[in-house]
């Protein structure tokens, strides 16, 4: 590892320990509003873009006639309002995927709900879908300056009852369709109640027929995926693969959050008292790469699939590549590995 990145992880290692001790959602918002104020300014823009921006032919990954410049991407919940789509294209990511958005505003659940796990290299999250909205997202997105690939992720609102679900993945569908460059269906947080219910086979078929749908009216269609839980068992992967086929829907997400705490190196008392929420970062990672190949194994392979699930280095996402993915998407690891995580996979990925 050349000395200026030995020195910049340490420095960022330094930083960390100090952001660690304030609550993590405060955290995250007076960091983008800082790299926000960066990218503000034309010769630190350049500047980001001189230090986490790798290029190579070796990195493009081509997918539903989307030319990805790299395959490292930052997963949904990270900037759920298109806030900061301008400033995170400077850090190297080959796309951004916004949200989870929903129809109409809310305020999600209670604070505080996201909890760092710093033993396990994990979080937990209870957010609850908090965002102003799919009208909100879209104008932002319009104004954007960079033109970095975007997936719109989309939900419905906690108050809408799942008879009527359809109808908000449908409004948010409509609203952000000129603005993204494909879609992910969220039936797999564990944060809204009832939201899982709906991968049972009966309404998620009738959800993504409706969607798909509505994408062929369209003068041209948008790839449409579906985000996964870690949760599922075999069977119902199954089940998935079957509906994906069905509906013919252009690929997974795998995967979401988990409700799972097993194996935690974090005391049982503070993982107790933090409470319910979904589990993200390294302990998730087995679960994640055991899901991918067994669905690109069952799918014979036919299935497109983005990975998420513990990747922190290029030797993790290599491990999702080769079970079944064709890019991957970080979250918890941005927030421990830090602003260099997309050029240190790519720049792995490419030895």
């Amino acid at each position: 590892m050349p000395v200026r990145c030995i020195f910049a992880a340490i420095m960022y290692s330094l930083i960390r320990s100090i952001l660690f001790n304030v609550d993590a959602e405060k955290v995250h918002y007076w960091v983008m509003k800082r790299l926000t104020t960066a990218y503000s300014i034309g010769p630190m823009r350049s500047m980001l873009k001189a230090a986490f921006v790798v290029k190579s032919p070796s990195l493009e990954r081509k997918l539903w006639g989307i030319t990805f410049p790299n395959p490292v991407g930052l997963a949904a919940g990270f900037d759920k309002d298109a806030k900061y789509t301008d400033p995170l294209a400077c850090l190297g990511f080959g796309f951004i995927e916004i949200g989870t958005v929903t129809p109409r505003s809310q305020a999600g659940n209670p604070k505080p709900r996201l909890f760092r796990l710093p033993a396990d290299q994990a979080l937990i999250n209870r957010m609850g879908f908090n965002n102003d909205g799919a009208t909100a997202a879209a104008e932002r997105l319009k104004k954007r300056k960079e033109r970095i690939i975007i997936g719109g992720n989309i939900g419905k609102n906690k108050d809408t009852p799942n008879e009527q679900a359809t109808d908000d993945y449908e409004k948010g569908f409509q609203e952000l369709f000129d603005q993204v460059d494909y879609f992910v269906v969220n039936v797999s947080s564990p944060n809204t109640p009832g939201l899982r219910a709906l991968q049972d086979k009966g309404p998620l078929t009738e959800l993504l027929n409706r969607l798909q749908a509505l994408n062929r009216q369209k003068p041209k269609s948008k790839p449409i995926l579906l985000k996964i839980a870690p949760d599922l068992t075999n069977e119902q992967l199954d089940d998935i693969i079957d509906i994906i086929k069905t509906t013919k829907l252009d690929g997974i997400v795998a995967t979401n959050t988990t409700i799972s705490r097993s194996g935690l190196k974090t005391p049982e008392k503070e993982v107790t008292e933090i409470g319910a929420g979904g589990l993200s970062g390294a302990p998730a990672r087995e679960r994640a790469t055991n899901v991918i190949r067994y669905i690109s194994q069952h799918s014979n392979g036919s299935i497109p699939i983005i990975a998420s699930g513990g990747i922190f280095t290029a030797a993790d996402a290599k491990e999702k590549l080769d079970a079944g993915a064709s890019l991957v998407q970080v979250y918890t690891g941005f927030i421990y590995e830090g602003p260099g995580i997309a050029k240190n996979i790519c720049k792995g990925l490419m030895k």
